[in-house]
Order: C-alpha cells, then sequence, then structure tokens
C-alpha cells in the first residue's frame, strides 16, 4: 500500500469514527433531556472535554445542534429540526391506519399489520387481530421482518434505493435468492406479495401504502395456508388492496400504484 493510500484509509476511518461519535452525542438527548452540556456527554461517552467540544462545535456548525438561549449548554438545532418535522410526516400513517386495520380485519377475519422501514427491514408498528376468530395468527409489534416476509418483498419493489434493495436481495443465497428477486419483480407489477411459512403454515399477503413521495409503509394480512390461500389471489387479497389504496389516497399517493394493482380494485 503506497503513502498516499494509507493516508486515505486513515482518513476515511477518522470520518466514520467521526459520524458515529456525532451520532452518539445527538442521542443523549431524550424528552427528559431537552438540554446537553459539554461536561455531561463527556461523563457519559467517556471522552475528554476538549475533543467533545471540538464535536459540538463540528455540530453547531452543520446545524445540528445550537446554544441554549443562556449559551451554558445545547439544543437540537434548526436541521435536526427539520429532519425530525420530515421523519414525523412520513409517519403520519401510523395515526391514519388504525381504522383501516381494523376494518380489514374484520372483512377478511384474519389479522392486518402495518410495518414501516427500519434500519434494515420492515418493523411492524400496528396490529388488529380478529377476535371474532377462535384460532388468531398474528405478529408482535416491534418485530423486524425477515427479508423474504410479504411485506419486505413489497418494500424491495418500491423503495426509492433500489441498489439497497438489490444489496439486499443479493444478501440471500442460493435457489432462494432467485426466488425473492422474481417476488420482488412480481409485487413491483402487481403491486402484492406474499409467503408461506412451511413449518407454521403461516402465510401473508402484503401491499405497498404510499404518500406522495413514494412508499412509506406496508400493510399485511396474515392467516394460515387455509384460511388465507396464497397460491391465488382471492377476496382477502382484493380487501387487502382496497385498504391499501383508501389510506394512500389519505396520504396523497394513490398514484404511486402500479396499473396491476388498480385492476383488482
Amino acid at each position: 500500500m503506497t503513502e498516499s493510500s494509507g493516508r486515505r484509509a486513515d482518513t476515511s476511518q477518522g470520518d466514520i469514527q467521526a459520524v458515529t461519535r456525532a451520532s452518539q452525542i445527538l442521542g443523549l438527548f431524550r424528552p427528559d433531556r431537552p438540554l446537553l452540556t459539554v461536561v455531561d456527554a463527556a461523563a457519559e461517552l467517556g471522552l475528554n472535554r476538549s475533543t467533545t467540544h471540538r464535536y459540538f462545535a463540528s455540530l453547531v456548525s452543520a446545524g445540528l445542534l445550537e446554544r441554549s438561549r443562556d449559551g451554558s449548554a445545547f439544543v437540537p438545532g434548526g436541521l435536526l429540526v427539520q429532519l425530525g418535522a420530515f421523519a414525523l410526516g412520513r409517519r403520519a400513517v401510523v395515526d391514519l391506519a388504525p381504522p383501516h386495520l381494523v376494518a380489514l380485519a374484520r372483512r377478511t377475519r384474519l389479522s392486518s399489520a402495518l410495518s414501516l422501514w427500519g434500519a434494515s427491514g420492515p418493523v411492524v408498528a400496528r396490529v388488529e387481530e380478529d377476535n371474532s376468530n377462535p384460532v388468531v395468527v398474528s405478529v408482535r409489534i416491534g418485530h423486524q421482518l425477515p427479508v423474504d416476509s410479504a411485506q419486505c418483498k413489497v418494500f424491495l419493489a418500491f423503495m426509492a434505493d433500489q441498489l439497497r434493495a438489490d444489496r439486499l436481495v443479493s444478501s440471500v443465497a442460493g435457489a432462494e435468492r432467485r426466488r425473492l428477486a422474481e417476488s420482488v419483480d412480481q409485487a413491483r407489477e402487481t403491486g402484492l406479495a406474499s409467503t408461506h411459512i412451511l413449518d407454521s403454515d403461516i402465510t401473508a399477503v402484503g401491499a405497498p401504502i404510499f404518500d406522495e413521495s413514494g412508499i412509506c409503509a406496508t400493510m399485511a394480512i396474515i392467516g394460515t395456508a387455509r384460511t388465507l390461500p396464497v397460491h391465488t389471489s382471492g377476496p382477502a387479497w382484493r380487501d387487502l388492496a382496497s385498504a391499501a389504496y383508501e389510506l394512500s389516497k389519505e396520504l396523497g399517493g394513490e398514484h404511486h400504484f402500479p396499473r396491476g394493482f388498480t385492476a383488482l380494485l
């Protein structure tokens, strides 16, 4: 390795460490701690004060932190507030979804769920169970769904970062990768994806939820191979498509659906 390439590697490593430290500092803000001092941050992160102060100064320059009114501490900056407002706007779907999930569960007599994209996959945010059914198949809120789940296939089909989607598909080995890629392609055409867990006989069908900018969530129905067959589309699939479309319409994103999806409505 040449001297110049060594310097580039050291610089890259330093940049990664700086980003990590910055995220650790920002992560110290909580509802019960709206203000943060250099002394407190240094103590919690195990850094010396001069190093911590340099990080704070850089975050202020970037607009991620601002000084408090009396100048004794720091508060989230304008850029951070702007990004937070954008993120909350994308989460409006969580507030609008419950009536649609309830109606869908009642119509299909299946559990319905809403998921948001987390750090590396869909995370279940809302679940509505049909309690009229003696046997309920459901999913836990906060559970991250695997890459071959129905809702993940839908996210992979419509997420803006298709390079990231391709990398996730490529992380699956062998024949499973080919089957996953085919399912994602089909979801891109029809707007729907399904999965069948053979060990438990649990099935699920997922559909995208769009806002003005694109996919912001997925909606799914969950059952068994008997209550929710996935080898062919049925009434429950159409009920799911209708619910996903209506919720997307409230969010101003109904124009994102592919033609194959709207044919189900």
